[in-house]
């Protein structure tokens, strides 16, 4: 937290207001900027750049001046095209190489056939288990639903009709709702103009749309699942409630539970001592992987001024060799142990992610799986993480501990009531 702090100081030190063309300012939701601007001056002095720390940059464009670079989550949405000018001649000779990003992450910040929008990093979920079980997994790489309910079942304890051991609980956390949900094909998206269920006379702009199907099958799977395995929601809760004073990886350690879910941002965060006895499989369903829809890209806004300077950055921010440059920087200052990879994830540049992050990170070596098995989210709202805090979330949690849905408040009406109250 410390260097948390120290980045986010950072990030209001070196920005400086500045139009003379060669300074390139930033916005970002991600405080690793700051040490990658800090970097970035340092090793050669044509151009600078300053960065400012914005929680939500893609609201902001609009509202004031707007900066040469904008790097965040969410950027993706309808008022892209018209934020943001196109990348295109970024690519070519001696310049980026399409061919050195993951092909679906960089199609995401594509429209029509233009590149307005550049992957940054990503992120996949895991499970974690004691390193003495890898044995009883059957995929060196992965496991499915399956797998981790027939493993959790067998690993399950009653004494006296209540849970001593317990392998794995769908409700341990909220996120892995999520994750279900996605891979069940919920289709969390942007949504487009509607009336209001309240009223047919009032127009609302509905910010979320969905498939309500797919994500009841999702959480009917949820509840079969707690049932079959689990007795019941009830018991799963009185186990968590019991025994989780402690960090997952700690009851994997002492053997109480058998996995924990935690996606890659967090995984390569743990302790030595936790990496020495846990190892992980990715999860995979039906040969998918869901990427977290917190996926950050980068792009230059319509109105920026110092365009050399901004694309002087990218260009070399881009670069094989300075990301891993910057990786090695990274554990020189003791950042990488308080944040994983490339801006909090795996490297939007495979031969990062899959040559250069075994270097640093020596459990990688090998389990990457083919960027072929990735989900990608859907195009969604500027404002996604705060619907998924205040709405999504919350109705997820107390669906999935109801066995009818009739008993959980309607997804529809939280955000209805959410759109009311922020009007």
């Amino acid at each position: 937290m410390r260097i948390l702090r120290a980045l986010a100081l950072l990030l209001t030190v070196i920005f400086v207001s500045c139009g003379d063309g060669k300074t390139a300012q930033i916005w970002t939701d991600r405080p690793e900027f700051a040490l990658y601007g800090e970097y970035f001056n340092t090793v050669q002095n044509q151009y600078k750049v300053s960065v400012r720390y914005v929680e939500f940059p893609a609201a902001e464009l609009g509202k004031r001046n707007v900066p040469d670079i904008v790097a965040a989550s969410w950027l993706k949405n309808a008022s892209t095209g018209s934020n943001f000018r196109t990348l295109d001649n970024l690519f070519g000779a001696n310049k980026l190489s399409r061919s050195n990003f993951y092909p679906r992450l960089l199609a995401i910040g594509r429209i029509d056939r233009s590149q307005y929008l550049l992957p940054v990093s990503f992120n996949i979920p895991a499970l974690i288990f004691s390193r003495d079980r890898e044995q009883s997994l059957s995929n060196q790489f992965t496991i499915d639903f399956d797998e981790i309910k027939r493993l959790s079942h067998t690993y399950n304890t009653l004494t006296r009709g209540v849970y001593t051991r317990m392998g794995f609980s769908p409700l341990w956390d909220d996120n892995f709702l999520l994750a279900t949900a996605i891979l069940s094909g919920a289709s969390f998206r942007e949504a487009s103009h509607s009336l209001s269920r309240e009223t047919s006379r009032v127009p609302v702009r509905h910010p979320l749309a969905w498939d309500a199907a797919a994500l009841e099958r999702s959480m009917i799977f949820i509840n079969n699942w707690t049932n079959e395995i689990n007795t019941s929601a009830q018991a799963e809760d009185e186990f968590t409630f019991k025994y989780f004073f402690e960090p997952p990886e700690k009851l994997i350690q002492s053997g109480r539970i058998l996995f924990s879910y935690i996606e890659s941002s967090d995984l390569f965060l743990l302790s030595d001592e936790s990496k020495n006895i846990l190892d992980f499989r990715w999860v995979m369903e039906q040969n998918r992987i869901p990427v977290t829809e917190d996926s950050v890209y980068l792009g230059i806004p319509k109105r920026a001024k110092s365009l050399k300077a901004a694309r002087a950055f990218i260009q070399w921010f881009f670069r094989i060799e300075n990301q891993r440059r910057l990786l090695e920087y990274s554990r020189s200052n003791r950042i990488n142990e308080n944040i994983f990879g490339i801006c909090g994830g795996f490297s939007a540049l495979s031969p990062v992610t899959e040559q250069v992050y075994p270097l640093f990170y020596p459990e990688l070596l090998g389990r990457m799986p083919p960027s072929e098995y990735f989900t990608h989210p859907n195009v969604l709202p500027a404002n996604w993480l705060i619907l998924k805090e205040r709405v999504v979330i919350p109705y997820l949690h107390d669906r999935a501990r109801k066995e009818n849905a009739d008993d959980a408040y309607p997804l529809e009406r939280r955000l209805a009531d959410w759109m009311r109250l922020n009007r």
